[in-house]
């Protein structure tokens, strides 16, 4: 990466649309969503703020993962990403396909791209792993920007070369295909199928393909982001893709784009609620009722955007939104390197006790002012997406878009 605008993936991991001279101008090009940016830019922010309490030992509920079955806000900042990506891809790619679909060398150069920028965010999520200490005998193989990099890399090449009812038969081939292997084929060395962290069929599957050493580092018996749950993950995909070439539609006008988005989202989180008894809404093992209910809500979620930012044109409270969403890799990279930067510098703490420099920062410029640490930990995450909101607006301003 470096820090001009390049011609290479967007921010979500789709081909960009066109090069803009500045940040503004991206977000105004024809043919692009004011909205999509936006819902990109309000779901890393969250990201960010899950991921950076000021103190991990007190954080609220809402900004927790579910512990196993359910769903917490915090459990839907992940399938929204991959909502986006599919999305997002398909006004990437969407001309292309238009022209008859590419053939011969010309789907050669296209797959070409999409394959390489799939493998710079793969990369990116080993860099991720590695960082800092390099540790290759350890390094956990798969990950966040992993999944999403398989996920980019699937549906771009489904939309190209696939129908959208194909695309739809696939989804819920997908989801059905899941399902059975969860549910239904016993787990070799422990028996009958099952839904328990360490002993479901994508465990052993994770295991036996990388090995314990190469899985979550606070597991290292199973992996929230392992390969079989890349299958339902491109379900989640598939829904942004589906969800895009509606909005693309020239023959329908927005108020029915976004009532039909509203009742398909409403329907799908319905869906996900009574699938849930069988086969529980669970993040972690990215369930088909998981897929359908954040999938629904997210559906729902683009359509009111949708309606506010691109249908009604109110834009004016969409910065911080914006200036995030168009750098979204870039700030959820720096961010998670910097806190482990941060931490190999060892400083003094209140009570004695040595840690890293963010939770210097913390104990002694934050945590006092609260009475409540419950309240210190959020502020602590408030202020790491305000710093990031000045130094994205700065590059927003000066037309700084980092692509990888």
């Amino acid at each position: 990466m470096n820090s001009t605008t390049q011609a290479a993936l967007n921010t979500t991991g789709a081909l960009p649309l066109a090069e803009p001279k500045d940040g503004a101008s991206q977000a105004s090009q024809p043919g692009r969503l004011i909205s999509l940016d936006v819902f990109r830019g309000l779901t890393v922010m969250a990201m960010i703020l899950v991921n950076n309490p000021g103190d991990w030992g007190h954080i609220y509920p809402p900004l927790e993962h579910a512990e196993w079955n359910g769903c917490t806000p915090t459990d839907l900042i992940f399938p929204f990403f991959l909502f986006i990506v599919g999305v997002s891809l398909v006004y990437a790619l969407d001309g292309t396909k238009r022209q008859g679909g590419p053939q011969g060398a010309v789907l050669g150069r296209v797959l070409g791209r999409v394959l390489r920028r799939a493998g710079v965010l793969f990369g990116l999520g080993l860099l991720l792993s590695l960082y800092p200490k390099f540790d290759f005998a350890t390094v956990r193989v798969m990950g966040v920007l992993q999944r999403i990099a398989l996920v980019f890399l699937g549906c771009s090449f489904l939309f190209l070369k696939t129908s959208r009812r194909t695309q739809l038969w696939l989804l819920a081939g997908f989801l059905l295909g899941y399902a059975v292997l969860l549910k239904l084929l016993p787990v070799p060395g422990f028996g009958p199928a099952n839904l328990e962290p360490t002993t479901n069929l994508g465990a052993w599957l994770d295991r036996l393909v990388f090995g314990e050493a190469h899985l979550w580092k606070q597991s290292r018996t199973w992996d929230p982001e392992g390969l079989l749950g890349t299958l339902p993950a491109l379900a989640t995909g598939l829904l942004g893709v589906l969800t895009a070439q509606w909005l693309r539609r020239a023959d329908r006008e927005p108020a029915a784009k976004v009532a039909w988005l509203f009742v398909a989202g409403g329907g799908l989180a319905l869906l996900g609620l009574i699938w849930h008894p069988w086969f529980p809404i669970n993040k972690a093992l990215w369930t088909s009722s998981y897929v359908l209910y954040t999938g629904g809500l997210a559906m729902a979620g683009l359509a009111a955007l949708y309606w506010i930012c691109d249908a009604q044109g109110y834009r004016a409270w969409t910065r911080p939104a914006l200036v995030y969403g168009v750098n979204a890799i870039l700030v959820f990279c720096l961010s998670a390197l910097l806190s482990r930067t941060f931490g190999l510098l060892r400083l003094a703490l209140p009570g004695g006790q040595t840690g890293g420099l963010k939770e210097w920062l913390y104990e002694w410029g934050i945590a006092p002012h609260f009475a409540d640490p419950r309240n210190a930990s959020l502020a602590g995450a408030l202020t790491l997406i305000v710093i990031w909101y000045f130094v994205l607006s700065w590059m927003y301003r000066k037309g700084v878009i980092v692509k990888v």
